[in-house]
């Protein structure tokens, strides 16, 4: 006859060596790679090219769609259109493009706090004789002195 190890107070088998606390290590090391990860992405995702934006009371918030088409204007009066880099006498041209295909379209226009005026209300300039109506500004809120 075989005899079984099972009676609680025989072998290793016994109910007093069995433990049901769990491992938490594993599980901060993942939590600290995904904030990590997370830390390095965040600000990539901004769309166009980082502008140091003017900083405003209370500027109104409108939501980042796809649709948007963000120009950007260095403080070395370099004009983006998205990504790309545009002369100041192609910007008409590119911008009559962009509205061939999508005249719907909204426009941010984001200006350096550095960069003369000019520059930005010729960028505004060119969006209002192509056609398009939606053009904003985009300016950085003030915080507040007990915000963090």
């Amino acid at each position: 006859m075989a005899t079984h190890r099972w009676h609680s107070s025989v072998g290793k088998f016994s109910a007093a060596t069995l433990t049901s606390d769990i491992n938490v290590t594993p599980l901060v090391d993942v939590c600290l790679v995904l904030l990590i990860i997370f830390m390095v992405v965040t600000p990539m995702l901004q769309k166009g090219v980082p502008v140091n934006l003017p900083v405003t009371e209370e500027p109104e918030k409108t939501p980042d769609t796809e649709k948007q088409l963000q120009i950007s204007v260095k403080a070395d009066g370099t004009v983006y259109l998205g990504s790309l880099p545009v002369l100041k006498q192609q910007m008409q041209g590119e911008l009559e493009k962009i509205h061939e295909r999508t005249p719907d379209r909204e426009i941010a226009v984001k200006g350096d706090k550095l960069v003369k005026y000019g520059a930005v209300l010729d960028a505004l300039k060119a969006c209002r004789e192509v056609g398009f109506n939606n053009v904003g500004l985009i300016a950085q809120p003030k915080k507040s002195p007990g915000a963090v």
